[in-house]
């Protein structure tokens, strides 16, 4: 006899790096999957094989409409994003659009089915300058379009649910890595940019001295929390922070990489950018919800990332055709 499914779930982003994984763990939990993606930074391979694919953008309201009517979803959890906090300053129309413009196709399409809940992850680019470890409790101030992104859709989901009634839950993950991250994405993810490059003999490239801390996630650490929130009732409206504790400058950071990659490369430093100096979180919130667990440390992450992507082997990176702004735009990001 077949096993009766726990409910249909739509996860956009799910041939992505935490969208995938997030869509495996629900798959694992006994839900019905089905994954939008675009593919603009993931790959069909990343589906889980028991999950029904569809290509197409959020940003395509007719296609929501279809899809919905069509599947009649209980969940939507929306990880399909371009996140490049230090790009989006150069990509603002490209940014909005897609960060927020499709997020609320989404949500109107959520409202209008009245799905059980949506789940939405946002980023601690919301919080901006404010000083860490960042809590909940702090008043966002987001610094670049795609955390302002975030934010603004973090606020939708608030007003939708005061006057609709929508369930929401918001996580916000911070610098998280692991299998099945896009290796060939030059303007985010450093530990996959520093694992390419390394594979390929070149320089790690580091935005100013280096000394800028992130504490970094482990994906195993991130994307069974995220699939199993829906089935916490208590959760729903709340937001969480989610991720490593501890923090590590991008200097350490580019060290440990060559030691999990077992080579070594010349590092190079290049103008800074504009961005936050000091970025990590407070995670007291999400472990009074979810019980107490033992994190990956950096360097177990690091190890079994590394076989990965070996495996996985040199990615190339094709030049970005939507910058909008040139002006002040890091060189290493100019077209070759």
């Amino acid at each position: 006899m077949a096993k009766t499914s726990k409910g249909k779930v739509l996860v956009t982003g799910g041939a992505g790096f935490i969208g995938s994984h997030v869509a495996a763990e629900l798959v694992g939990l006994g839900y019905e999957v089905v994954v939008l993606d675009d593919l603009s930074g993931g790959f069909k391979d990343n589906v889980p094989p028991k999950a029904k694919f569809i290509q197409g953008s959020i940003t395509d309201a007719k296609l929501l409409e279809k899809l919905f009517q069509q599947h009649r979803f209980d969940y939507v959890f929306h990880l399909a994003a371009y996140a490049a906090e230090g790009l989006s300053h150069f990509i603002k129309r490209f940014n909005y659009t897609n960060n927020v413009v499709g997020s609320v196709n989404l949500i109107n399409e959520a409202v209008k089915h009245a799905i059980k809940c949506f789940v939405f992850t946002s980023s601690i680019a919301v919080y901006g300058d404010n000083k860490p470890p960042l809590k909940e409790s702090l008043t966002p101030h987001p610094e670049d379009p795609y955390g302002i992104a975030k934010f603004a859709v973090e606020l939708e989901l608030k007003a939708s649910h005061k006057m609709f009634g929508l369930n929401y839950i918001i996580f916000r993950p911070h610098n998280v890595y692991g299998e099945n991250q896009n290796l060939g994405d030059k303007f985010r993810n450093v530990i996959g940019i520093f694992m390419n490059n390394i594979m390929q003999k070149r320089p790690l490239v580091i935005f100013g001295d280096g000394e800028q801390t992130r504490a970094f996630s482990d994906i195993s650490d991130v994307a069974p929390l995220i699939a199993q929130s829906i089935e916490r009732p208590e959760c729903y409206t709340e937001t969480f922070n989610i991720g490593a504790d501890q923090p590590y400058t991008v200097n350490a950071l580019a060290h440990a990489v060559m030691k999990a990659m077992k080579s070594k490369v010349l590092i190079t430093h290049v103008e800074a950018r504009n961005e936050v100096k000091h970025a990590y979180a407070d995670h007291a919130k999400v472990r009074k919800f979810f019980g107490r667990r033992k994190p990956v440390g950096l360097e177990q992450g690091l190890g079994k990332m590394a076989a990965w992507a070996k495996k996985a082997g040199i990615r190339s990176s094709k030049d970005f055709e939507e910058i909008e702004i040139y002006k002040l735009l890091p060189s290493v990001w100019r077209k070759k």
